[in-house]
């Protein structure tokens, strides 16, 4: 399996020697550029979720496959070389969930238990006004 640290295009190269297929072909095969393969070979493009697609089925494997290399790569890549950031994530202080409140632990009890709302009374048919007489 790949280094966390390895760009996925690196692990994308080693399926091209592994399964002796040129960038053309496989470009060809799966809809992409030449250019985007050799972009992607080089580690110069990120693996986007279509592309992931394209290549579990080309190569017979999961898109969660190169979509996890792809954010295990970024999730490294995003503090290794940028210490102010590193730093900044150190200091962040966990989220704590409050204590239950006594009302919270008071709420009705849904279903057959609950109270019944009162029906809501129904509305009267219109009876029309009677027929004035002409005098």
């Amino acid at each position: 399996m790949a280094k966390i640290n390895q760009h996925p295009g690196v692990v994308f190269k080693k399926f091209l020697d592994d399964y002796q297929l040129p960038a053309a072909k496989v470009a060809d095969d799966i809809k992409l550029s030449q250019s985007s393969i050799r972009l992607l070979s080089s580690g110069k493009l990120k693996i986007s979720v279509p592309i992931a697609l394209r290549l579990a089925k080309y190569f017979g494997n999961k898109p969660e496959f190169w979509i996890d290399m792809q954010n295990k790569y970024e999730l490294t890549e995003a503090t290794k070389n940028d210490q102010e950031f590193a730093e900044l994530l150190k200091n962040i202080p966990k989220a704590k969930k409050p204590a239950p409140s006594k009302k919270a632990a008071q709420k009705p009890a849904k279903g057959k238990a609950a109270a019944k709302k009162p029906a809501r009374p129904r509305a009267k048919k219109a009876v029309p006004p009677p027929e004035s007489e002409s005098f």
